[in-house]
């Protein structure tokens, strides 16, 4: 007939050649039989070649050296890689890809994740944010040199401490010029924190971003000493982290939460260099094996309740796992997180790993959520905040993980764990064919 003697929407094979790296072909994702070949000398150009697009679902390695292959594989920005072969599929080895591509796997343990959800505990406890508590009157059983000093102290004007944004490895003043006061649970006035915008949440990224690379390259092993002793000069700082974060809850309960956190971080430092991948078994001569990639720069919106374990709960597993992290601690109570900077200056954590923005902690997820050099957002918080962060990372693609019921971080079953681990990672799976 007619009809069958039509050609039809049919696209003969094509090979394109002299082509640019910014031209359409080599940018968009072609459905059909079309190749397109760009020259590189090194192969660190043929790595920035290959990254050099919006996408990254999947990738070919071909050379005769397989320690060559071997080392490429890990620096393309894709989510299957294939040495020497393309287009394997089996239900073992997870499928999915990385940045405009999008996130999430198909196949394989970390596909089935996918479509599991956590159990959420009824018995969560909430600490409420408050303020210092004001300063003791002296009491009548004080030595006579230290009544006189504290009348003395008690009647000149206490000093006036603005907590900065920590970006980069630097204190930093508000790009605004702006800042919040922090309310203590009877209204009073107990310090003053920046009030961070989009401008300082731009630089914070741009920090995180300088820092990821190398953070990333780091071995388990030393990224896991460095929170080894984050975690030692809390604990020596201890009581210091208990009288403010009693002061801000009016409560007696800092003691405990710093003990958690000191904890937590020693969970995740022993975490470093024991999250492993795996090896699948495929119906190929050919082994397949699932790798942890850090994610990138990950923005991380912390809860009110338990200001300083909420804090490091978020970050430290991320931190752990070769992530940046641009982290907006608890919106009524952040001189817990204001005050742990100074903790990571005396621990040799490289500058822009963690960088800390304080201010409106919605709108300034949001901003996370929009930036498209962030490569995820965890947000814990209220509903309506989660839902705003969601529909601005619908326009990137952008990995979110948010809730907002209250959870009881002092809890090792609730507050840290597997899924923390899970979230901080993407699984890129290399396979490697051997033999006849």
């Amino acid at each position: 007939s007619a009809e069958e003697r039509q050609p039809g929407w049919f696209y003969p094979p094509t090979l394109l050649t002299n082509v640019a790296p910014a031209s359409t072909v080599a940018q968009t994702e072609i459905f059909g039989p079309v190749a397109v070949a760009m020259p590189f000398r090194t192969p660190a150009e043929a790595v920035a070649l290959a990254n050099n697009t919006p996408f990254g679902l999947a990738a070919s390695v071909w050379t005769e050296n397989i320690n060559l292959a071997l080392d490429v594989a890990p620096r393309i920005k894709a989510g299957v890689v294939w040495i020497n072969t393309t287009n394997q599929f089996d239900a073992a080895a997870g499928f999915g890809g990385y940045r405009g591509s999008g996130f999430g796997r198909e196949g394989g343990r970390e596909g089935m994740y996918e479509y599991l959800a956590p159990v959420v505990t009824s018995n969560a406890r909430s600490v409420t944010a408050a303020s210092l508590a004001p300063q003791t009157a002296p009491t009548d059983d004080a030595p006579p040199g230290r009544r006189a000093n504290d009348a003395a102290r008690a009647v000149l004007p206490p000093i006036d401490r603005t907590a900065k944004l920590y970006i980069g490895g630097r204190q930093a003043r508000p790009d605004s010029g702006y800042t919040r006061r922090v309310l203590g649970p009877d209204g009073r006035v107990v310090g003053e924190v920046g009030a961070g915008s989009r401008k300082d949440v731009r630089n914070a990224v741009e920090a995180a971003h300088e820092a990821a690379s190398a953070w990333a390259r780091r071995s388990g092993h030393a990224r896991a000493q460095v929170l080894y002793y984050v975690a030692e000069n809390l604990s020596a700082r201890a009581r210091e982290f208990a009288a403010r974060l009693d002061g801000m809850s009016g409560g007696t309960g800092g003691a405990a939460e710093v003990e958690a956190a000191v904890r937590r971080l020693f969970t995740y430092a022993a975490w470093a260099d024991k999250y492993d991948g795996a090896v699948h078994d495929v119906p190929i001569r050919a082994v397949a094996f699932a790798m942890h990639e850090p994610i990138g720069v990950v923005g991380v919106a912390c809860p009110d309740e338990a200001p300083l374990l909420g804090f490091v709960s978020l970050v430290a597993p991320l931190a752990a796992l070769g992530n940046a992290v641009v982290a907006v601690p608890s919106e009524r109570a952040p001189l817990a997180a204001t005050d742990f900077y100074g903790v990571l200056d005396t621990s040799d954590v490289p500058a822009g790993v963690v960088n800390i923005v304080t201010g409106a902690r919605d709108p300034l997820a949001v901003v996370l959520a929009e930036h498209d050099d962030v490569d995820a957002v965890w947000y814990r918080g209220t509903r309506d905040g989660a839902a705003a962060v969601e529909r601005a990372s619908a326009g990137n693609l952008k990995r979110t993980w948010t809730a907002w019921d209250a959870v009881d971080w002092l809890d090792p079953a609730a507050g840290e764990g597997r899924a923390y681990l899970r979230e901080s990672t993407q699984v890129k799976n290399v396979w490697v064919p051997y033999g006849a």
